[in-house]
C-alpha cells in the first residue's frame, strides 16, 4: 500500500463517513499515527489493520466497549483476529440459514393451509443453529459404544473431566467426575436428569483456573467453535490431558473420501474452507492424531454415520440433527436428497459404491487427538 492513506481516502474505501473516523480517533479506538506533508492525520498499515477489525466487529453488532476489549486483546495477533472474525461470520451465516429454513417451513405450512403458532413465528427471530437442529438430537444423536470406548480409554486415569461443547451429554464417561461446558441453552435444556453439571460458557474462554481438571474432552464440536485453536489451547490450559474427537479436512483427497460429499453435496467443502488444518489442531494441544473408523451400524447419527445405509439420508429427522444440512442451505439439501433418492431407486448408488457393502467399518476422516 501507499506509505499512508488520508482520512478521506480511508472513508471512501471503507464505506464509512469521515465523521465516524474522527469519532473513533477522538475516543482512542483507532488513531491515525501519521501526518501528511500538509499536516493532516493519515493512516499507516498497522492503523488500517486495526480499523478493519473495528469495522468488522461493529458490523457484527458489537458495542464500542466490547470492540475496544476485542481489538486490544493481548492474546490475539492479526491471525487470531481474522480467525475470530471468520468464526463470528460463520455463526452469523448459520443463524441466517436457520432463519431461512424456518421461514421455508412456514411457507410450506401456509401453502397447505396450516397457520403456525405465535410461539413458532417469534422463535424464527431468536433461532441459532442449535435452536434449529437441537430438538432432533435426542432421537438420532447418542453415544456410539465403540467410539466411546476409544475416547474413554484416551482419558487414561483421569478422575475429573471437563467436557467442552458438551451438547446433550453424549460420550460423557459415567465413572468419572464430569463437568460440562455448553454455550447453547437449547442443548443444555435437553441434558438428561442426572447428567453432569453444565456451565454456560464457550471453549475460547473457559471459566476455570489452570490445571483444574485431570482431563478435558471435546466430541464432535470443534468445527462449531469460532476459534478452534484458541479453544483447544484453553483446554490445554485447564487440564493436564486433552482428548478431542474431530474431523480431518486437510489430508490429500479428503473431499472424495465420502460418497455423500463427493457425489451429492460438494458444498460441504466450502463449509470447511479456511478452517484450521488437522496439524494446527494437533499442535494446539501438543498431541497426536489417530484415525477412528466409523462402524457400518453406528448408533450416533453424525454426518458420516450412515455411510452404508444411504436411505437414512432421505429421512428429514436424521438430517435435522446434523448441522451440515442447515449450513449448506435448503437448495443444496433438496438437490442432494432428490439426486440420492433417484440413484437409490435406479440402482446407480449401489453400482457406484459396491465396494462399501462388505465393509464393517470405513475410514472417513474422523480423528482422535490426544495430548
Amino acid at each position: 500500500m501507499a506509505e499512508h492513506l488520508t482520512v478521506g481516502r480511508v472513508a471512501e474505501l471503507a464505506g464509512v463517513s469521515v465523521r465516524t473516523l474522527h469519532h473513533d480517533d477522538e475516543i482512542g479506538l483507532v488513531r491515525p499515527s501519521a501526518r501528511t506533508a500538509a499536516g493532516y492525520r493519515a493512516y499507516l498499515a498497522d492503523d488500517i489493520e486495526r480499523l478493519r477489525e473495528v469495522l468488522a466487529y461493529r458490523r457484527l453488532g458489537f458495542g464500542l466497549r466490547e470492540i475496544a476489549d476485542l481489538v486490544d486483546d493481548p492474546a490475539a495477533d492479526a491471525i487470531g483476529h481474522l480467525r475470530r472474525l471468520r468464526g463470528l461470520l460463520l455463526e452469523q451465516r448459520d443463524r441466517a440459514a436457520a432463519m431461512v429454513t424456518a421461514i421455508d417451513q412456514e411457507l410450506e405450512a401456509r401453502a397447505m393451509g396450516i397457520r403456525t403458532t405465535p410461539e413458532d413465528q417469534l422463535r424464527v427471530f431468536g433461532a441459532q443453529l442449535y435452536e434449529v437442529i437441537g430438538s432432533a438430537y435426542p432421537a438420532t444423536r447418542r453415544t456410539e459404544p465403540r467410539i466411546a470406548e476409544r475416547i474413554w480409554a484416551a482419558l487414561g486415569d483421569a478422575r475429573t473431566v471437563l467436557n467442552v461443547g458438551a451438547g446433550t451429554g453424549s460420550y460423557e464417561p459415567p465413572d468419572r467426575d464430569v463437568t460440562a461446558v455448553e454455550p447453547s441453552a437449547v442443548m443444555r435444556a435437553q441434558r438428561p436428569a442426572g447428567a453432569a453439571p453444565c456451565v454456560a460458557a464457550s471453549a475460547e474462554s473457559l471459566p476455570f483456573e489452570d490445571r483444574s481438571f485431570d482431563a478435558a474432552m471435546a466430541v464432535s464440536t470443534v468445527h462449531h467453535w469460532p476459534d478452534p485453536v484458541a479453544g483447544l489451547r484453553e483446554m490445554r490450559r485447564v487440564a493436564r490431558r486433552v482428548v478431542v474427537f474431530t474431523y480431518d479436512a486437510s489430508s490429500p483427497g479428503w473431499q472424495d473420501r465420502f460418497w455423500l460429499t463427493r457425489d451429492y453435496l460438494p458444498e460441504f467443502a466450502e463449509l470447511l474452507s479456511g478452517r484450521p488444518a488437522l496439524a494446527d489442531l494437533t499442535r494446539a494441544i501438543g498431541g497426536r492424531a489417530e484415525p477412528v473408523p466409523v462402524p457400518w451400524d453406528c448408533t450416533d447419527g453424525f454426518f458420516e454415520a450412515h455411510w452404508r445405509r444411504p436411505e437414512a439420508y432421505l429421512d428429514e429427522q436424521v438430517r435435522r440433527a446434523v448441522s451440515v444440512w442447515t449450513r449448506v442451505g435448503p437448495s443444496a439439501e433438496l438437490r442432494a436428497v432428490e439426486n440420492l433418492r433417484a440413484d437409490l431407486a435406479s440402482g446407480r448408488w449401489a453400482e457406484r459404491n459396491r465396494d462399501l457393502l462388505d465393509l464393517d467399518a470405513a475410514e472417513l476422516g474422523l480423528r482422535l487427538l490426544t495430548a
